[in-house]
């Protein structure tokens, strides 16, 4: 038998998946490290410990398996997007990494706006300049920390630095890319006018492939601590989301996801260029080669239903630890006995400012007709509601982009929820299915590293043979024309608190 290897490279740690080449994991392992916040609002990583954890990850799920490794075909890595790594001529680290969730580069975001100019900085790179993004972290070092900036030699994104300490090359791949601000979407490679508008020499960026593209081989140094033969071959892999579309055969037009975690994400693929010129939503290119993928971000979906737990469900979570059950399931028992619009009460999930369709880092939270007759049950619904509307609003846009939704897969913690998946068909007027497999972006750069190794012949060929989903939840007829009375007022609320969030964060 034949085997491949995924290695996906989170915030909170990396997990490494030995897959079957027919998608069977066949071992795993997950190994942490920290994340450091020497100022508010600031974040980083040390790329050493990511390179750490992905090698002796693999040299575990190998032995863990006891397979014979020769047969092992090829490697993937996915990893957390935007995250800058700097690198001197020796390829030594020369400082933390910057990474994804990090809010330093709001005067270099300014910068970089006002040098690209805003509407060509869209057309360009598909997006407005955002903190998040790499290209405002390489000026804040140049800004803020020259002497840094003078030795900078290579510029990497985090997998792409556990991929030069695998093989020795200085390579990225399309969608991981898109997220540098620095790529020229629809053309697939770097922008020469952003990097001299920015005053970036090219030099100090990688190669650029498409995704499944095979971009080096593992060398003698690294096949010592990883166990992975020597001139195995590694792949282009693929950022968090592109690589979750590929595990969950979100690869060709009409098919969609939602994500709900933490954050609440709506991925479409497209296999026609469609770039919003307001900047609502993110165009980047997809794991597929020639084609994109259009994506609507919620700040605080899952985290919505967390902070409602925290603090007013002790008594669920005293009562689930007792049945040994989640105490999402018995909140879940607790919504479904509340009517559809929870009696007139809506809630708007804006606890982390928001990006889509707003971008407005000042909206808050809020709870909309509260009366004396609601009880916590109400609250509880109302929460769910309000993020399945959230997640319409990104759906709406991309629909009035062009971008086909026949087909819309649930992931993330909330999608194990029946209740929330059953509401997301009802508000979307969609099926609804989840995939059989829960590797997510593991699985899906494994699936690159086959169709890289010529195992398979296409990416979509591949996730024919190895994506398997379960029944859908249909919507029901009833549930949606009731939905669509109270998502109607919800797309009111936002208009008409906008002036008063701006002067609440300036009280």
């Amino acid at each position: 038998m034949e085997y491949v290897i995924g290695v996906d490279l989170g915030t909170s740690g990396t997990k490494t998946v030995l897959f079957s080449t027919d998608g069977q994991p066949i071992a795993s392992k997950t190994i942490e490290y920290p994340l450091y916040q020497p100022q508010n609002g600031w974040a980083e990583q040390e790329p050493l410990d990511w390179w750490n954890a992905a090698s002796k990850s693999m040299k575990e799920v190998i032995a863990k398996s006891g397979i014979n490794p020769k047969d092992i075909k090829g490697i993937g890595i996915s990893g957390q997007m935007h995250g800058l790594v700097m690198l001197d001529k020796a390829g030594n680290v020369l400082r933390r990494s910057i990474i994804w969730c990090d809010q330093r580069t709001a005067a270099e975001c300014e910068e970089i706006t006002s040098k690209v100019g805003a509407g060509r900085l869209i057309e360009l790179t598909a997006n407005p300049a955002l903190t998040g993004f790499t290209a405002s972290k390489i000026l804040w070092v140049r800004n803020h920390e020259p002497e840094v900036y003078a030795k900078c030699a290579h510029i990497l994104l985090p997998k792409d630095y556990v991929r030069y300490m695998l093989t020795g090359e200085f390579a990225t791949e399309v969608s991981d890319a898109s997220g540098m601000q620095l790529l020229d979407v629809p053309n697939r490679c770097w922008s020469d006018e952003v990097l001299s508008k920015l005053g970036i020499d090219k030099s100090l960026l990688a190669k650029v492939y498409e995704s499944p593209e095979v971009t080096g081989k593992v060398s003698k140094q690294a096949a010592e601590l990883c166990g992975v033969p020597e001139g195995t071959p590694v792949v282009g892999g693929a950022g968090d989301n592109a690589a979750a579309a590929v595990g969950t055969g979100t690869v060709q037009d009409g098919i969609a996801f939602t994500t709900l975690g933490t954050s609440g994400v709506v991925f479409a693929h497209t296999d026609k260029l469609s770039i919003d010129p307001k900047g609502r939503v993110h165009t980047f290119c997809c794991a597929v080669p020639g084609a994109w993928h259009v994506m609507g971000v919620t700040q605080a979906a899952g985290l919505s239903l967390k902070w409602f737990r925290d603090n007013f469900c002790d008594a669920e979570m005293v009562t689930a630890k007792g049945m040994g059950k989640d105490p999402y399931y018995l909140m879940d028992k607790q919504a479904e006995g509340i009517p559809i619009g929870a009696e007139r009460l809506l809630y708007l999930p804006y606890l982390m400012g928001e990006r889509t369709p707003h971008l407005d880092p000042d909206c808050r939270g809020a709870f909309i007709g509260l009366s004396a007759m609601h009880t916590r049950q109400h609250m509880l619904r109302a929460v769910m509601e309000g993020v399945v509307y959230s997640q319409r609003d990104s759906v709406e846009v991309l629909r009035g982009m062009g971008v086909k939704i026949n087909d819309m897969l649930a992931c993330g913690g909330g999608g194990t929820s029946p209740l929330w998946r059953q509401m997301l068909a009802d508000v979307y007027g969609c099926p609804v299915k989840t995939v059989v497999s829960k590797e997510g972006p593991a699985l899906g750069v494994a699936i690159l590293a086959a169709v890289g190794t010529g195992i398979y012949g296409s990416v979509q060929e591949a996730c024919k043979q190895v994506i398997k989903t379960n029944p859908a939840q249909n919507p029901i007829a009833e549930n949606s024309k009731e939905y669509e009375k109270f998502y109607k007022m919800y797309t009111q609320l936002y208009p008409a608190l906008k002036e008063s969030y701006g002067k609440l964060a300036h009280l």
